[in-house]
């Protein structure tokens, strides 16, 4: 009879979907997002590109720019980091543990399902390092291995830093290094009860003396009561030395990527926001990571509009929300953040950030799937987002890759994308080499 119910579900569930391609939010992008009327159904928008590998395609960016896979095969790469000597690091994973409460969380995850890669994640980091200067790596090398589903890395002073999905670790790294063997240092546990969201982001402050690690909630909005979000949907800030930790701001559904900006010298984050209030609601966002700030999760969205699911509601905590900087769209499910530093690409390119749109289940047209850039003025988002790596849906409506972490490389003068459906990373950068900027100072670029 479960069985039964659980296909009439998902039969259900697929009827209704449609094979829309992204039509844009453009009414949704930036500071002031329209937010329609909330439109809660029993089986939510439901539709997933389903793979169908790159063949002879490559993604598509801008006139001027070349693009190149520089690792193939990997193990579900997720973000990347470039260490001064210009190594890259890939780190590669998959975890989290996810029991289902709803009926229709089991149509969800089979829905998600269909759109991921049937490769076990590497539970490792790899290193790349191109010794001719091509932009092609000359040497590949398991850098760290059995690792707990890696996520977020950052590198300061001779150490590197792993955020596994149970726990921040150190290792110490010598210039030039190949493979570390060590085990590494548990700086800090972190959450991991359940796992719901299991990636752990992961950023260092400029002067290197603090961490901030970012921990997705334990549900879309506390369907599994609130005592398992403890210490969930919040950026912890850790001392690098002494492993220490604090809330630095709460409310935040799940921050799936961290950077500095350069400009301001404060956190930003991108963060997936909750899912089966429509297709058009609510925006996943980028936003600035004001201390003590508290971003509405589970009780509201976008500042003080209320979600009527969650029980008991808290007023309270509905007038201390603030809303986020710059609105995404809805359900575009961003992994990747990174700013540019220096003069960028230049040009249009000179100042601002990049986006790794993963792409989302809960709509009927396929949102995200493709890498964006937006423009930054004197620390702040300044323009409509612009598409910058794309192609990642083919004219059918089937997803070639999915874009996870993006990492502007200032040493080697690209753009490194992480695809963890085709297990592949991309190298963006200028066909004839880093152009230079009308600026003297990409912090006032116009973007």
């Amino acid at each position: 009879m479960m069985r039964l119910h659980f296909c009439t579900l998902v039969a259900a569930s697929l009827t209704l979907t449609a094979c829309g391609m992204d039509q844009g939010d453009p009414d949704q992008n930036g500071p002031d997002p329209a937010l329609p009327e909330q439109n809660e159904t029993l089986l939510p928008p439901m539709h997933i590109a389903t793979p169908a590998g790159w063949g002879d395609a490559r993604p598509a960016v801008p006139e001027g720019f070349t693009v190149q896979p520089i690792a193939t095969g990997l193990k579900i790469p997720r973000q990347t980091l470039v260490l001064p000597n210009g190594d890259i690091l890939v780190a590669e994973g998959s975890g989290g543990n996810r029991p289902t409460v709803r009926p229709k969380d089991l149509v969800a995850d089979f829905i998600k399902s269909l759109g991921k890669s049937d490769v076990k994640g590497g539970d490792r980091i790899t290193l790349l390092r191109d010794e001719d200067g091509d932009g092609l790596p000359d040497l590949r090398k398991v850098f760290i291995g059995n690792l707990n589903a890696p996520y977020g890395l950052a590198y300061y002073d001779g150490n590197l830093y792993v955020a596994d999905q149970d726990a921040l670790l150190r290792f110490p790294y010598e210039d030039g290094q190949t493979q570390i063997t060590a085990k590494g240092e548990a700086l800090t546990p972190l959450p991991s009860k359940i796992n719901h969201h299991w990636t752990k982001s992961l950023t260092i402050s400029p002067d290197g003396s603090t961490l901030y690690v970012g921990i997705g909630s334990n549900s879309n909005v506390g369907e599994r009561g609130m005592a398992v979000e403890e210490d969930r949907a919040r950026i912890w800030a850790v001392d690098r030395e002494t492993g220490a930790h604090r809330t630095y701001a709460s409310g935040i559904r799940n921050p799936t990527a961290l950077a500095m900006n350069p400009a301001s010298g404060d956190v930003w984050a991108v963060a997936n926001e909750r899912d089966e209030l429509g297709a058009r609601l609510v925006p996943d966002y980028l936003t600035s990571v004001r201390e003590g700030a508290f971003y509405g999760w589970p009780y509201s969205y976008w500042g003080d509009h209320v979600d009527p699911r969650v029980r008991p509601q808290k007023p309270e905590k509905v007038a201390e929300a603030i809303a986020p900087d710059y609105s995404l769209g809805s359900h575009k499910a961003p992994l990747g953040l990174s700013f540019t530093t220096g003069k960028g690409f230049g040009g249009s390119f000179a100042n601002g950030a990049f986006v790794g749109e993963h792409g989302s289940w809960n709509r009927q047209d396929l949102a995200g799937y493709k890498v964006v850039y937006i423009p930054f003025r004197n620390g702040h988002p300044a323009g409509d987002p612009v598409d910058f790596v794309s192609g990642f849906l083919d004219g059918d409506g089937h997803a070639r890759g999915r874009p996870v972490g993006v990492t502007f490389d200032s040493v080697n003068g690209a753009l490194l994308v992480a695809d963890d459906l085709s297990n592949t990373l991309w190298r963006i950068a200028p066909a004839n080499g880093m152009p230079q900027s009308d600026a003297e100072d990409g912090s006032e670029a116009e973007g």
